[in-house]
């Protein structure tokens, strides 16, 4: 099951990079630090994210009142959605999401978590996925690392059985018929860091993730996950150019808590299309790999229900 740039891009629709907001307008407006719940551990992409545009919110002084991050990753994210469901002031309570908003509900069911009861907000971008190994490695493309894999004891890291980066591996596994060791992790940056001290063989990590330990040389990318060459790594094949038809890209996307208010929701839509929209956002998007994707609303609820359906065919690939 391959979840593409293009599906990502139809279920956008005409919502796509549309004018420019001066900013939030709404008659509603928080009263006290508003909740910025991160869905990951620090150091990762989501994380880079949500500090990221909590950085373009007071650079260009747009909320009254602070975005607060706080990183809530334990159980693959389950402790964040626990959170944001149980939020005692829905209206001061938001979430940076990846796709284990989708996962996580159905990996695990006693949660009792509706993902349609959340408060669509905003959809920032998809990142793609890059396998990498370290410089030491001696491997220089993907037929010596699938070679150096079927030797046996081949070690990977990632953020949890499950999370995205797991169902890369996973397909991995199936398509080239691999027995690879995956070792979970707290979160992305925590990931790539072993994976520049040779804690790990190798990771898929989102190239944001990477970005320091490749700028200095420690890691090395073999193949992106995407539909088209990444500009940041135009030497890097993708896999469908090595004969599989196979793409995966992450959400990054922003969503309200359960119960929020209609005037909230406004209000917190406003303003990320203003962040999204502004100078700082398009450039560190361009620099981070991240594919640019805006959606309204209601676009949102239906990408959902599409995310929901798909990943259960995924987990199911994954025997879950």
């Amino acid at each position: 099951m391959t979840l593409t740039k293009r599906m990502f891009v139809k279920l956008a629709g005409a919502t796509a990079l549309a004018g420019m907001i001066a900013g939030p307008a709404a008659a509603w407006e928080p009263t006290k630090p508003v909740d910025f719940v991160i869905m990951a551990g620090a150091g990762g992409g989501a994380d880079q994210i949500a500090r990221f545009l909590q950085s373009v919110a007071e650079k260009k002084d747009l909320t009254g009142r602070p975005l607060v991050p706080n990183n809530k990753g334990g159980g693959s994210g389950a402790e964040a959605l626990i959170a944001l469901k149980g939020a005692s002031d829905p209206d001061h309570s938001i979430l940076v999401t990846l796709n284990s908003f989708f996962t996580t509900p159905l990996r695990q069911e006693n949660l009792g978590i509706d993902v349609q009861t959340f408060t669509p907000v905003a959809m920032m971008g998809v990142d793609p996925f890059v396998l990498w190994v370290h410089k030491d490695s001696g491997i220089t493309n993907f037929d010596d690392w699938l070679a150096k894999v079927k030797e046996g004891g081949y070690v990977m890291g990632g953020t949890g059985k499950g999370q995205e980066d797991s169902l890369v591996i996973t397909y991995l596994e199936q398509a080239y018929d691999l027995d690879i060791k995956y070792i979970p992790y707290k979160g992305g940056g925590a990931v790539a860091k072993d994976l520049a001290g040779q804690q790990i063989m190798a990771s898929v990590n989102n190239p944001a993730e990477a970005k320091g330990f490749y700028a200095s040389g420690d890691v090395v990318p073999l193949v992106a996950f995407s539909d088209e060459r990444l500009p940041a790594f135009p030497d890097v094949p993708t896999i469908k150019e090595l004969g599989k038809d196979f793409s995966y890209y992450n959400q990054r996307a922003v969503v309200g808590a359960p119960g929020m208010s209609d005037e909230a929701a406004a209000y917190y839509q406003d303003l990320f299309k203003t962040i999204y929209d502004t100078e700082e956002w398009q450039e560190y998007m361009t620099s981070e790999s991240l594919s640019p994707l805006w959606m309204e609303a209601d676009a949102q609820k239906e990408y959902w229900n599409t995310q929901v359906e798909r990943h259960k065919e995924l987990l199911a690939t994954m025997g879950e």
